[in-house]
C-alpha cells in the first residue's frame, strides 16, 4: 500500500465509519464473541470472530463506537478473513507497534496504516485498539 498522507488518512477513516462494511450482527451460528467498552468514550461493541480449522472466516462488530474505534473495528474485520492463528497474532502485534510509534510493518497493516498518526492523541488510543484488545481476549480465553 502506498505511503498515505493526512488527506487520505481521514478519508479512510470517514469512510469506514460512515459505511461500515463489517458492523452487524453475525448472521449465523459458531461466531466467539468479545464485549468491549471503554471508560472514557461512547465505545460500546461486541466483537464476533468465526474460526474454522484455525482460519478466521468471518469478523464482524456491533455496538456503540465512535468514529476512530468504528474505522479501525471494520478494517480489522476486513484484514482478519484468511488469516490463521498466528497471523492474527502478528496483525495484532504490528498494530499495537504502530500504535507506540515503534517499527511495524505498513504493507501488513494496508488501511489500518490510516491510524498511524493516533499516537499523537493518547486518548485515542484506546478507541483505535479496542477491536485489537478484543481479539486479544479471544485468542487469550482459546475461544
Amino acid at each position: 500500500m502506498p505511503t498515505l498522507n493526512n488527506e487520505m488518512m481521514r478519508a479512510i477513516i470517514i469512510d469506514h465509519y460512515s459505511n461500515p462494511q463489517n458492523k452487524h450482527d453475525p448472521v449465523n451460528e459458531g461466531y466467539e464473541k468479545v464485549h468491549m467498552h471503554s471508560d472514557n468514550c461512547i465505545d460500546d461493541i461486541d466483537v464476533f470472530v468465526k474460526f474454522e480449522n484455525g482460519v478466521v472466516k468471518d469478523a464482524c462488530f456491533n455496538g456503540v463506537g465512535c468514529a476512530i474505534s468504528t474505522a479501525s473495528t471494520d478494517i480489522l474485520c476486513n484484514l482478519l478473513v484468511g488469516k490463521n492463528v498466528e497471523e492474527v497474532k502478528e496483525l495484532i502485534e504490528q498494530f499495537m507497534h504502530m500504535m507506540h510509534e515503534e517499527k511495524y510493518d505498513e504493507d501488513m497493516l494496508d488501511e489500518a496504516n490510516a491510524f498511524a498518526n493516533t499516537s499523537k492523541q493518547a486518548a485515542r488510543i484506546r478507541c483505535a485498539t479496542i477491536g485489537y484488545r478484543a481479539l486479544e481476549e479471544i485468542l487469550k480465553e482459546g475461544k
